[in-house]
């Protein structure tokens, strides 16, 4: 019985050594259409059009010319039912076994800039997911290509038939999968461009949330050597890694805390983050500056962090830093010469922030029981002609520019959050604990760790003193200023026992919650 094969892409990568394939070692018939038929007939290989083989032209341009029965009947004829091959041989429809398409390029085409309404929606591919969807539906009888990167293993399996039907299945599951992130792609653009957004979507949400990323790569396991794990989407676009072993689940996290912390700064900056908590921040007029401060906040909790800078990293501060084990440096750009240092290192993993510092991700969006949680990110910082001062006495200057900085860090922070600064340098910092005044105690302890007087600092809060007490503690450890969100039942409470101390506070009216 004659065989035929379907071949219609966009993508013609191996697509004249396959079909070559197809037609000299199995056999095949090749029905094709457009630019598909043209290139395999250049090459010699027969192809007869579909326009010939339904007796049907193309029409309106293209968008009319395999949504036909002798294609779509070819191709979801149960082979097991004599009743389905019966109505072919009475329609005259001959059985399609492998079909070959990949779609219009609408994903590419929309992420063009500037592109325009009308040429998106000619890329929008109908033929094509009609054939890869009938095809896969009976994938049973017939193999179905919707990746170039299978035609290997398709000529494989054609010569050990005994591996056909396996291979059917995990392909089919491909179409679907493929059609699925199409339709995502093609609703996302459709929703963007709406001039009127109907009620349901004045929130920024629409009705239903589609999520549909390409696996990027399997990584070794996830937070846990236990844990299975994958990384899906353009991660890798935004960066480029230069040496090292393999990222982990863990570094990326904290690679995507650090880059949206050091996004707050301007000036020459440098963070130490640990399970994406900052446990050092400093801003100084250099990077080698900048170190100092931050490594002085806590030498002990870098080890095995991560670092992130936003300047070009030199090879001084190179050297000085290659001294201490750390898991992953960002930057975005590293002289030759700080590269030839941190080469030493061949596991330490370098990464260079291709897309610039503070990656822009619109949406948080985390599992949760029978769903996700979908949120704009956290990028409200405020402004301090916005803040109130509700205390008796006016922060000084050095402590509004020490409050500016502590707001930018206390941000990134998970909570509950307390950090304590000076100037623009972290001194002690207090993260993830029940209770606000434990989180206090821990900066305090940290900061008597590391050597560092709190005499004439300010502590900083992500959320509202919910007692007096973190305050009075924080006054107790020599803060001399305060900046909370405020909101609180005992506020007052709060703000007269920073008038009795002799304190300044500001209200900012945000809060910064990271759980």
């Amino acid at each position: 019985m004659e065989k035929l094969a379907l071949l219609s892409v966009s993508d013609k990568t191996g697509l004249v050594e396959f079909a070559t394939a197809l037609v000299q070692r199995f056999g095949y018939r090749i029905l094709s259409t457009g630019g598909t038929a043209k290139l395999l007939a250049e090459k010699g290989l027969p192809v007869t059009e579909v326009s010939q083989h339904t007796g049907f032209p193309e029409m309106m341009e293209g968008r009319v010319k395999t949504l036909h029965p002798k294609i779509h009947g070819g191709l979801l004829c149960r082979r097991d039912k004599a009743d389905h091959l019966a109505a072919a041989k009475e329609h005259g429809i001959a059985l399609i076994d492998l079909v070959v398409v990949n779609l219009y390029p609408f994903e590419q085409t929309v992420a063009k800039p500037n592109v325009h309404f009308e040429e998106a929606i000619e890329n929008i591919d109908i033929g094509g997911p009609s054939m890869l969807r009938s095809a896969a539906k009976n994938h049973e009888s017939v193999t179905v290509v919707c990746d170039p990167a299978d035609y290997n293993a398709v000529v494989a399996a054609f010569e050990k038939p005994a591996e056909l039907a396996a291979l059917r299945r995990k392909l089919a599951l491909k179409v679907f999968q493929r059609t699925g992130s199409y339709d995502t792609a093609i609703a996302k653009y459709l929703e963007a461009q709406q001039a009127e957004p109907d009620l349901a979507a004045l929130s920024g949400f629409p009705d239903t949330f589609s999520v549909s990323y390409k696996k990027a790569q399997s990584l070794r396991y996830g937070e846990n050597p236990h844990q299975q794990a994958a990384l899906y989407g353009t991660f890798h676009e935004h960066f480029q890694q230069l040496q090292g072993k393999e990222l982990s689940y863990n570094n990326i996290l904290d690679i995507t805390s650090a880059t949206y912390l050091i996004g707050e700064f301007e000036k020459p900056t440098l963070a130490i983050l640990k399970h994406t908590n900052p446990c050092g921040v400093a801003s100084a007029d250099t990077l080698e500056a900048a170190w100092e401060k931050a490594y002085a906040t806590d030498r002990q909790a870098p080890f095995g962090g991560i670092i992130v800078v936003n300047r070009t990293l030199e090879a001084a501060l190179a050297k000085t830093i290659s001294e201490i084990f750390t898991e992953v440096i960002i930057a975005p750009r590293f002289s030759d010469e700080a590269l030839a240092i941190f080469a030493k290192k061949k596991n330490l993993r370098l990464m260079i922030a291709k897309a610039g510092l503070g990656a822009d991700s619109l949406l948080d969006v985390r599992s949760v029981v029978g769903g996700l949680f979908v949120q704009d990110r956290n990028k409200l910082l405020g402004s301090r002609e916005n803040f109130k001062v509700v205390t008796r006495r006016q922060p000084t200057e050095e402590e509004w520019a020490s409050m500016m900085f502590g707001w930018r860090v206390c941000k990134h922070v998970k909570s509950n959050a307390i950090v304590y600064c000076r100037s623009e340098q972290t001194l002690g910092v207090g993260a993830g604990q029940m209770a606000r005044v434990d989180s206090s105690r821990i900066a305090v302890w940290k900061a008597g760790e590391a050597k560092l007087d709190l005499k004439g600092s300010v502590v900083v809060s992500e959320a509202l003193f919910p007692f007096a007490d973190g305050l009075i503690a924080a006054a107790e450890a020599g803060a001399t200023s305060a900046i909370q969100p405020g909101g609180s039942v005992r506020d007052e409470e709060v703000i007269r026992a920073a008038d009795e101390r002799g304190m300044a506070m500001v209200f900012t009216g945000i809060r910064h919650f990271k759980h």
